[in-house]
């Protein structure tokens, strides 16, 4: 399989999902969410789905909860969406780059004011 092909479903993917959790979900304790990208394994049984969750830690923890209890609808939703052989499990992981990010971005302010 080329690894073009995978990149076009996972990023197909990522679209789906984020539909799906902006306008399908119902459930109170998943947040804000922005999926940033999805990973999926060469035989397409398996994608990593990396989001990011605004608000703090405790938010966070029950953003992903929430998440993992609706990974079976998404799924399914995934699946009646996409005309796929299978259709991927999907794994909820936390991307916490954005918020690394932020951190050095912070930092590099601070130094710049301090030597002005």
């Amino acid at each position: 399989m080329s690894f073009k092909r995978i990149d076009r479903i996972g990023d197909q993917i990522r679209v789906e999902i984020s539909d799906i959790i902006a306008r399908r979900l119902n459930d109170p304790r998943i947040g804000f969410v922005t999926v940033t990208s999805v990973e999926v394994s060469e035989d397409l049984r398996h994608a990593k789905v990396f989001v990011s969750v605004f608000g703090d830690d405790r938010t966070k923890a029950e953003t992903m909860q929430g998440l993992k209890s609706a990974s079976g609808f998404i799924k399914g939703e995934v699946g009646h969406r996409l005309t796929m052989k299978f259709t991927p499990k999907l794994m909820f992981l936390l991307d916490e780059s954005l918020d690394k990010a932020e951190h050095v971005l912070s930092i590099l302010s601070e130094l710049e004011k301090e030597s002005k």
